[in-house]
């Protein structure tokens, strides 16, 4: 565009010097001279005007906090329409990753209340069915009565266990969790819940047990009552997933400045595939037999965040036929 300009204005210099009467050299020096003034002049004034444009589209993609590069005017002078790209470029990037990742949520969202809706929905038909049924006439019959009222009740203690979980993980993930702190014998610990599993361990001839070399005390420091849901969480699973007649052992193993905490059970073990989402919610490895006796699917999701609020991971061994191991980690008691 510069050098139309500069032609333009030699040739109208020239014609003007030709027209006055000069002769065809200074008509020809006056042409180079206007020439080289307008290019100057035209180069000039479509930098200025180029980087006057730059900074305002900068401005404007800075103002969406796009975390860009800095750049002082003069750097713009060299390879203005190169930054600026560079700079757009940049700006389409990370708005393409906030698009994804916005996405990727959405479909959380939605896959996370489908799951909801599906695990609701079960009990709440039940009991309907049955509420109806005693509606229907069969209240009428003792037997019927009390087997569907007790079959009501077991499906509402289902939902309360599922409102339950749900309202723990939502703290969990929200962040929001209170932490208390405390020093305290892992073993007292884990007697106690050894005791509130016992009905369910007998219930299929599931012996539990402290594995052999793993001498008292173990002083920890955590916050007592999300540990102590954490191990029910696994010995329920241990329970739920292990074989009849079968055994579970918890180990606790010294590791300088942690215990290490493994339950172990000689079960039916999980297959590789399942392993990368065994703590993702809802996830099960066999669906039937974990509605059938109850689980909500949450269990080893809460384990994951509770420990996560202490700092520590889980982890697991597995394979199938072979029994599964789940070990955590935590921090000896302080003096």
């Amino acid at each position: 565009m510069a050098g139309i300009v500069s032609a333009a204005v030699s040739a109208f210099v020239a014609w003007v010097a030709l027209w006055l009467g000069l002769g065809w050299l200074e008509a020809l020096i006056l042409s180079a001279v206007g020439g080289g003034v307008a290019l100057a002049a035209s180069i000039y004034l479509l930098k200025f005007f180029l980087l006057d444009q730059v900074r305002q589209i900068l401005q404007t993609i800075k103002l969406t906090k796009s975390n860009l590069m800095n750049e002082s005017p003069s750097g713009f002078l060299s390879d203005p329409l190169g930054r600026v790209d560079e700079a757009v470029s940049r700006w389409s990037k990370e708005q393409n990753l906030k698009r994804e990742e916005q996405e990727k949520l959405e479909r959380y969202r939605k896959e996370f209340l489908g799951n909801v809706s599906h695990e609701l929905k079960t009990p709440i038909f039940n009991i309907q069915g049955y509420i109806h049924t005693l509606l229907d006439g069969a209240k009428d019959d003792p037997a019927t009565n009390l087997s569907f009222l007790q079959k009501a009740a077991r499906s509402a203690d289902r939902m309360e266990a599922l409102v339950k979980d749900l309202l723990t993980i939502s703290e969990l993930e929200s962040g929001s969790v209170r932490m208390e702190w405390e020093n305290f014998d892992l073993h007292e610990l884990l007697q106690d819940v050894f005791d509130s599993v016992d009905h369910k361990a007998r219930g299929r001839g599931i012996q539990i047990e402290i594995k052999a070399g793993c001498e008292p005390p173990f002083g920890v420091r955590a916050d007592r009552k999300k540990i102590r849901q954490v191990l029910v969480n696994l010995l329920s699973n241990s329970i739920h997933y292990g074989n009849d007649q079968g055994l579970t052992q918890v180990g606790v193993f010294d590791m300088g400045q942690q215990f290490l905490i493994e339950v172990s059970d000689n079960g039916m073990g999980i297959e590789p595939e399942h392993l990368p989402r065994l703590f993702e919610r809802f996830y099960r490895v066999d669906k039937g037999r974990s509605r059938s006796e109850g689980g909500t699917g949450l269990g080893l999701a809460i384990v994951k965040h509770m420990l996560e609020v202490h700092g520590q991971t889980i982890h697991v061994r597995s394979s199938a036929g072979m029994g599964s191991t789940f070990g955590f980690t935590l921090n000896k008691a302080q003096t």
